[in-house]
């Protein structure tokens, strides 16, 4: 059977699986659609919870990023996970408690203010747009690759995919969804991965086959990695040569954002009890650890990989002659995420850092006239299994796989836009009044009109997938994570501080990258760069960071210069702190 009919059945017989899904699980109640009834079971819970929050950054494009970066992207694994743990600390079984049905409920009810709840929504939609962005890009290049089509109509395709489940079955489908995405994504990512680590260093656990000996040059596997790519011009794989401030903040922005997710503290909000949100927590760390320990391993054995493909001799004095190139670079040529020009007219493949000074005389000397082949990104972890040559129900697998990660992050997304549109927005304050039959017409109808403009942002993103989500969490972790501690934890912020907090960390951000990126979201571009930041060092992806502390400073500010807080509302935040009720939810719906 060929691939592309592997494709085909491995990427239809998965889309069907979804559909099926949400029609068994259908939403036929607001409750239903925004919480899924409260009845999710912890341990389904956190593996719907994890496929929601593994998107496509974090299965296609982590990896990527890391394979051609090396330790300095290891950030990216360092604040996603961290944030998680102190989102299931610090965030989940209180606002769980609190028992209500969206982040920006919460914060209205918390700060009695129905500007507070307005601000709040903007903030969640300015960072979910910001973010499925990301999963529209990622969407795109595997139906690129694996569908043979082109970018436009790859996007439409999930789309209507996303729409079928995600619009009719809402929370509680899905909910069950994720499920089924989370296990076709985690086999897709550890299968290849299994069989590549076993390929190049006989062990058959990647996290340890990325610290054991590399079969074929004896050595150390990570030491063979950084030995080539210094030959190429690039900088030592193992070693840290960006910045040390913005490396910390760039992690702190991802663990506060991570935190600060809607889609994904709106999860914690479906099971029956507060313990159960702690055990969901518990449960989802655990089912995304599976893929990030596998991670790193794929990084650097797709790096070495792609190395041994262009030098094949064992030498990189010894490019690979183009008419030789091997199938998967042909094919991922007609994607347009793949591209040679040769630069001195000798039919080889030169690839190198040709900005490296040190590697000037080296690449003169052999003629070489400038690196001749662009790799994108975001191709390396769905290309890996044909770069070693691995069976063709693997590379479906694959393709599979990353369609998973995208889509299930794409309709948490969307369902947190649509429900704070439809609950928020419309019921909280436009028309208190609606039937539950009319609000619920109207999240569906909200949810709609997102991935419309969720295709069309798709199709011109900032940047690679990961780097794309980056920036949505840094906007998280200005603009909502502050609120939510500030909600629990302190009775002193009221709604005046809480709202300029919000304000003025969103502005400031968003000001930030703006400047930094003034053709961002402009058709045409999706270059990607960091280059000569604006404050420092401090890069766009990083500056959540100082978002969050501008929101911080500015709530204390303001919160301390007005009156306190209702003493109602200061016995209310009481009662979320305090675990009465043995773990039972206060005001369920």
């Amino acid at each position: 059977m060929d691939q592309f009919t592997l494709n085909w059945i491995f990427i239809g017989g998965s889309f069907l699986i979804y559909i099926g899904i949400a029609v068994w699980a259908r939403a036929g109640s607001t409750s239903e659609f925004y919480a899924a009834g409260r009845g999710i079971h912890p341990v389904t819970n956190g593996m719907a919870t994890a496929a929601d929050w593994m998107s496509a950054a974090s299965f296609i494009s982590m990896a990527g990023l890391i394979a051609f970066t090396g330790y300095d992207n290891s950030s990216f694994l360092m604040g996603w996970t961290g944030g998680y743990v102190l989102l299931a600390l610090l965030l989940a079984p209180y606002l769980r408690k609190f028992g209500k049905f969206t982040v920006p409920e919460f914060i209205g009810d918390r700060f009695y203010s129905p500007t507070a709840r307005l601000v709040a929504v903007i903030c969640l939609i300015v960072c979910s747009v910001t973010y499925v962005i990301g999963q529209m890009t990622g969407v795109g290049v595997a139906f690129g690759r694996f569908l043979e089509v082109d970018n436009t109509t790859g996007l439409l395709i999930g789309a209507c995919v996303v729409f079928a489940y995600a619009v009719f079955g809402g929370m509680k489908g899905v909910t069950y969804t994720q499920v089924a995405q989370y296990c076709v994504l985690i086999i897709a990512y550890t299968i290849p991965a299994i069989f590549i680590s076993l390929q190049l260093t006989g062990n058959p656990i990647p996290a340890l086959g990325l610290f054991s000996e590399h079969t074929a040059s004896a050595q150390p596997l990570l030491e063979r990695l950084d030995g080539l790519v210094q030959e190429l011009g690039f900088a030592e794989y193992t070693g840290h040569h960006g910045s040390t401030l913005n490396m910390v903040l760039f992690t702190l922005s991802l663990m506060i954002g991570t935190a600060g997710l809607p889609h994904v503290i709106i999860r914690f909000f479906t099971v029956p009890r507060v313990a159960d949100a702690r055990w969901s927590a518990g449960w989802a760390l655990v089912f995304i650890a599976l893929l990030y320990l596998t991670a790193p391993a794929v990084g650097a054995m797709a790096r070495l990989n792609l190395i041994d493909t262009i030098y094949p001799n064992g030498t990189t004095e010894a490019p690979l002659a183009y008419e030789d190139r091997p199938q998967w670079m042909q094919t991922w040529e007609t994607t347009g995420l793949l591209t040679f020009e040769d630069a001195n007219d000798d039919g080889l493949i030169q690839w190198y850092n040709a900005g490296s000074a040190d590697f000037a005389a080296t690449a003169e000397e052999r003629g070489w006239e400038g690196s001749e082949l662009i790799v994108n990104r975001d191709i390396l972890v769905l290309a890996n299994p044909e770069i070693a040559n691995l069976p063709g129900w693997v590379i479906a697998l694959v393709a599979a796989g990353g369609l998973a990660a995208a889509l299930s992050t794409a309709a948490g997304l969307l369902l947190a836009i649509s429900s704070s549109v439809s609950h928020d927005l419309i019921k909280g304050q436009l028309n208190p009044n609606i039937s539950e039959k009319g609000e619920l017409m109207s999240a569906r109808v909200a949810m709609a009109i997102a991935i419309v403009v969720a295709v069309i942002l798709g199709l011109n993103p900032p940047g690679f997938a990961a780097q794309t989500v980056a920036l949505a969490f840094g906007l998280a972790a200005a603009s909502i994570f502050p609120v939510l501690m500030m909600g629990i934890f302190s009775k002193r912020v009221n709604n005046k501080g809480a709202v300029a907090g919000m304000l003025a960390g969103l502005v400031v951000t968003l000001v930030y990258i703006f400047l930094h990126k003034g053709w961002l979201f402009i058709p045409g571009t999706n270059s990607f760069t960091d280059a000569d930041p604006l404050l420092g060092p401090i890069k766009s992806t990083s500056f959540g960071a100082i978002g969050a502390m501008i929101n911080f400073g500015v709530a204390y500010v303001v919160s301390n210069a007005t009156d306190e807080p209702p003493q109602e509302i200061q016995e209310l935040i009481e009662s979320i702190r305090v675990p009465r009720g043995a773990g039972a939810a206060a005001a369920d719906h």
